[in-house]
Formats: C-alpha cells, structure tokens, sequence
C-alpha cells in the first residue's frame, strides 16, 4: 500500500465511531460473518436518571431542561406517577384519607417490568393515571420506545433499592419546604381541581411526615442535590455535560469504571483502518501501530498520581503545574507486548522494563515460562504492555505474577490496543482496582478464541515473521 493511498485512506475515514460491535457488519459474500455468542451484558445499555425530590421542588423542570439540553440524544421520561395503584373501591369511599406520598401507593412491581424492557431495548406501553377517578388503565397508553437516555422521576423512585441499583446517575432535588408547599397549592388547586381547605389538609396529615419519613432519607443515595431546582441552571448544565460524557464511553466503561478507551477521532479510526486492512504493508503496519501505541501510552500516563509543583518562568513569572510520577516501571509480555516499549521509553525517559513470557496450552490454558522483573518493583507503578486484549488468561497470569512480586492491584496500569469484551469482563471482575487502557473495544471473540474483528497475530505483522 502506498503512501498516497495511506494518506487517502485516512482523509476518507469518517462517520462517528461507537466501537466495533456497535456497527453492522457488511452483508457482502466476500466477507464471512463470525460466529461469537455475545451475551446480554454487551448489549447497548441506555443511561438511566433517577430524578427524585419532595411534591412540587421542581423535578418535572429540571427534567424537562435535561432533555431540551440533551436534544441531540433519544430520551425518554419515565414518571413515578403512572404507576399509582388504582384504588379500589373501599379506598374510594375514604380517598381524603389515602396516603399517596407513601411506597405502597405505587405498583414497584409494574415500574420495575417496564425499565427491565427499555433497558433491554424492548418498547412498552405505560399506563395513565388519572387523578380524577384514581385509576391507572386510562387509555390509550403511553407508547414508550427504546431510548439512549431514560430518566426515572418520582418522589419516591430512589426508596426501592432494586429501582435504585438500574440507575446510572441519582438526582435529588432539594427545595425549600414552604416553596414546595406554595407551588403545590397552586398545581393541585389548578390542574386537579381541589379547594386550598383540602389541599393543606392533605399537606398537614400526610404530605410533610410522608417526607420526612420517607423522601429525605433517601437524599444520602443521591449523586447530586441540585438546590432551588429548575432554577439552579449551572448546576443543570454540570449534570448534562457529565451525561453527554458517558454517553460517548463504550457500554462496558459504564459497567467497569476501572475501564478507559480513548476518544476516537478520523484519525484514529484511519489508523486502525489500515492496520486491521490484511493488504497493508509491514511498513505500514508498524508505522500506523507505533501511532496508536504512542497514544495509548500517553493517555494511559494521566492515569499516574501526580504532585503539585511551582516553577519560575524566563518571564519571571511563577507557574503552578504538575510533576509527574517518578517511580514507574513497564512490563511487556513476549513478544507482540514488546513492540509497545519504544513508545513507553519515547515517553518516560531512562525507564525500567521487564518481561513476562507467557504459554499458550490447548485452547484456554496458560503457563508462565519466563520472568526478569526490576527488584523494586513493589515499590513501582507499573504499566503492563499488551496489545491485544483476548480472553484475559495472559493478563491474569501476568497481573497475578505482579501481585505475588508486592505489586498493589492499584498500581498496576494495563495497556492494550484492542480489547475483547469478553477479555474486559475477565480482567475487572479479578482485579476491579487495576485500571485498564485500550483504544477500540472488540466485537468479541470467534470459536477459536481469536479477537474479532482483530488485527490477527499482532507480533508476527509488527516484527515480521508472517512473511515468506
């Protein structure tokens, strides 16, 4: 492949990148589908708000200027308030003296069916309530599609912790109480009919102790309070950008927070274009890979702690910056792990590097055959350096080795270029304080344990021992 043809290529790469398995693969006879069996988890998982607060403190506002804000993404509201049970008709003849601020006011039940669907991208049908007859089966039903985002809002959608647990990100809405009581005066008086007399009787006998009970104790699950509600727009601002954020994070960077994957760009996406392209040249292949590397690297560096430091400038002038982490160590494992050290040492100068060879037996086994590690290791932050992220029984050996050489899981900062979900999985679940990088999550793997779609053996392309 020529070095036109390179440049063209990644001029050409365009289009937003999600990850591999969130793309459709091409229908074309040329190219044969692998068979993976990818289970649940790595379906593409909407980010779930829950919004909850006292009657009238501005939830349905702060609601509604989150997805005017987040227009550009599909979200969906979800109220708390569809699923009150209907009453029946014993309850009917008292309704002055049913307490509808209270947890047994709601079908949780019903509540937790729907956002199980919507998470698992099935549309539902939401019920209606009607706060006139005090019934939930007014119909027609609310038709409810699969969204990117689906925020949950109620009084009481934080105090069922099996709600609580769907949730990516909790909100509590937190005004005044005489606030609250004004604006509900003058929405129930409005919207559904009461006179003042039955609404601040309904207020004294079960509103305020149902929000003491009930309500505040549940601000402690909350991510962020937002005081004064929909008019508190820099707080609303702070919230939707953090939002905007994870939604451009691979699904699994939801589930793993110890998992980063570096923002793509058209430059990015080129790249790995060409070296996942079977025609590209050795040349090619180690210039383009020695790009990524380099990147992977570098993002994985501002992962390391570092110290304050303030330095004088030729101007005079005093700056206050950063000094980064001295002890460090890298790691690769032999040998594709070896082609990532040139890029470690460009970036950290006179760095210590050790290595771990690793044997594959059969199709899932591992055994350690080789190790020359720095003594002080213990005493390092280490970078272990792989490119490829398969079904995590190299890592696992390796972290393991690292571990039993005093290394605290923390320390350790893994470094790959494409990872398998699959590999991911294995990986967090063992070592949940590690942190790992990579640039492009995979579709998965094929039944020969093989990454795809995968860049095949990294280590015969990059050192050239593929060819005749």
């Amino acid at each position: 492949m020529g070095s036109n043809a390179v440049d063209d290529l990644i001029e050409a790469s365009s289009g937003v990148h999600y990850s591999g398995f969130h793309m459709e693969q091409p229908r074309t006879q040329e190219i044969e589908q692998p068979t993976t069996s990818i289970d649940d988890s790595f379906h593409k998982q909407p980010f779930i708000i829950g919004v909850a607060g006292g009657a009238a403190s501005g939830k349905t506002t702060v609601c509604d200027l989150i997805i005017e804000q987040l227009r550009d993404q599909r979200v969906v509201l979800v109220n708390q308030d569809s699923f009150y049970l209907t009453l029946t008709p014993e309850e009917l003849t008292k309704v002055h003296e049913y307490n509808f601020d209270h947890p047994d006011a709601f079908d949780t039940e019903k509540l937790l069916r729907v956002v199980e669907k919507l998470k698992h991208g099935q549309a539902v049908d939401i019920p209606k309530y009607d706060f006139k007859s005090y019934k939930n089966d007014v119909f027609p039903l609310r038709r409810v599609n699969p969204s990117d985002v689906i925020i949950l809002e109620g009084i009481l959608i934080f105090h069922d912790p099996r709600v609580r647990d769907l949730m990516n990100m909790k909100i509590f809405v937190d005004t005044d109480a005489d606030v609250r009581l004004a604006r509900r005066i003058r929405r129930d008086t409005a919207e559904k009919g009461r006179d003042i007399g039955m609404v601040l009787d309904q207020y004294s006998k079960f509103v305020k102790a149902a929000f003491d009970d009930f309500i505040l104790p549940t601000k402690k699950y909350a991510d962020v309070i937002i005081p004064r509600g929909g008019d508190n727009h820099v707080a609303i601002d702070l919230i939707v950008q953090h939002i905007r954020t994870k939604l451009g994070q691979h699904d699994l960077c939801k589930i793993y927070p110890n998992l980063y994957v570096i923002q793509s760009t058209f430059q990015i996406r080129g790249m790995h274009t060409l070296i996942r392209d079977a025609h590209t040249t050795k040349h090619d292949f180690v210039f383009y890979a020695d790009r990524l590397i380099r990147l992977v690297v570098e993002h994985g560096l501002g992962h390391l702690p570092f110290t304050e430091k303030q330095v004088l400038t030729p101007t005079g002038s005093v700056y206050s910056g950063v000094d980064f982490c001295k002890r460090l160590c890298g790691v690769s494992v032999i040998r594709s792990g070896e082609s990532m050290e040139n890029a470690l040492r460009a970036c950290c100068k006179g760095i210590k590097i050790g290595k771990i060879l690793i044997h594959r037996e059969g199709d899932n086994g591992q055994q350690l055959i080789y190790e020359k590690l720095p003594l002080d290791i213990a005493e390092r932050h280490v970078l272990l350096l792989d490119p490829i992220l398969g079904t995590g029984n190299s890592a696992v050996q390796a972290i393991s080795l690292l571990l039993k050489k005093g290394v605290p899981e923390s320390n350790i900062l893994f470094l790959n270029l494409i990872s398998a979900p699959q590999g991911v999985h294995v990986v967090c679940k063992r070592f949940p304080r590690i942190k790992i990088v990579t640039s492009e999550i995979e579709i998965g793997l094929n039944d020969d344990y093989r990454v795809i779609p995968g860049m095949g053996e990294f280590g015969d392309r990059y050192f050239g021992t593929d060819e005749d």
